[in-house]
């Protein structure tokens, strides 16, 4: 069910979603969140999409804030989807004009579900400081994305002056199998030190910053990022230990090869994860990510971390990507 309104207020919202939660003969809500979405005009879509693709695992409100302008007559439309359309979800898109075109707490407030958790996420562009943002101090977890910003090298910067408990990003969230996997290789191997981590990956990409700063800091070993201008992020590990290299090599999508020293190759699953997976995966947990705020800090100005570009070097089948965050 979708419902359109035009220059309306949230409390004429609010309204609208009860009555149409009553004709679909739901009197009440089963959603267990509510995630706030602060989108840049033009860039809504896919984080819409994604979402609704997570509430199948987190039924929640989703509400999305898109901003218009200061410069227009204020003036506040919406548009809401329930059942069908919207997944597991109520969905509800305000499109702000005028004052109102600045997403704060005052604005939505009158749609937080009561008694539920609140997540906002930056599916864009990063706020200076996300736990000092108007919606972000009422949320339990603010999710930014620093690899789909305008400058993801100063967005990862600034997160880590400014980290607070129930801060995390995507760009690391996109590691998680790269981790469990890194992690496994490990256990099946004898124990002996790791002298150096070199990392090959995007130049844009956060992932391969990010991926650095925690071997770094686990293996207490220098770290070098070979970063090039293909346009794909993370595809290659080496770990130089005193008995021979670890490699893990991802030259496509799914399928990764392990290269350890007196072992024949081994291909692993590794394939490169959705922006639903990954936001699903935030929404499983809302208490405080502290590896995250670890590595975030350990990255920035690391004296033990070289960053080596090269624009020869490209990686096998980079023709398949389109998107440099990818990890």
């Amino acid at each position: 069910m979708i419902k359109n309104i035009k220059d309306t207020t949230v409390g004429q919202i609010a309204k609208e979603l009860s009555d149409l939660r009553n004709e679909e003969g739901a009197t009440t809500t089963s959603r267990v969140l509510t995630l706030v979405i602060l989108a840049d005009k033009g860039h809504s879509k896919l984080a819409v999409e994604a979402a609704l693709k997570a509430s199948y695992e987190h039924p929640s409100r989703i509400i999305v804030h898109v901003g218009y302008g200061e410069d227009h007559e204020d003036r506040l439309d919406a548009r809401l989807y329930l059942g069908g359309d919207a997944g597991a979800a109520e969905l509800v898109i305000l499109r702000g004009y005028g004052s109102a075109s600045v997403p704060t707490e005052s604005l939505i407030s009158g749609l937080l579900l009561p008694d539920s958790p609140i997540v906002v996420w930056w599916p864009h562009s990063v706020p200076q400081n996300p736990a000092e943002h108007s919606i972000g101090r009422i949320a339990q977890r603010r999710i930014t994305d620093s690899a789909r910003s305008y400058d993801p090298e100063s967005a990862l910067e600034a997160l880590s002056s400014c980290y607070a408990d129930g801060d995390t990003d995507l760009a690391w969230i996109r590691l998680t199998l790269w981790r469990i996997q890194i992690a496994a290789v490990f256990d099946q191997l004898q124990p002996s030190p790791v002298k150096k981590v070199t990392v090959w990956g995007s130049a844009k990409s956060p992932s391969v910053v990010l991926l650095g700063g925690w071997l770094g800091s686990r293996l207490d070993a220098d770290v070098h990022l070979k970063t090039t201008a293909a346009d794909r992020g993370l595809f290659r590990v080496e770990l130089e230990r005193e008995d021979g290299t670890v490699t893990i090599h991802r030259p496509g999508k799914k399928i990764a090869t392990i290269s350890s020293p007196g072992s024949p190759d081994q291909q692993i699953s590794l394939p490169v994860r959705s922006l639903a997976d990954c936001l699903a995966e935030e929404l499983r947990r809302l208490d405080p990510d502290e590896v995250y705020g670890e590595v975030l800090r350990s990255c920035v100005y690391n004296e033990r971390m070289v960053i080596e570009h090269d624009d020869q070097l490209t990686p096998e089948k980079s023709a398949d990507y389109t998107e440099v965050f990818d990890a």
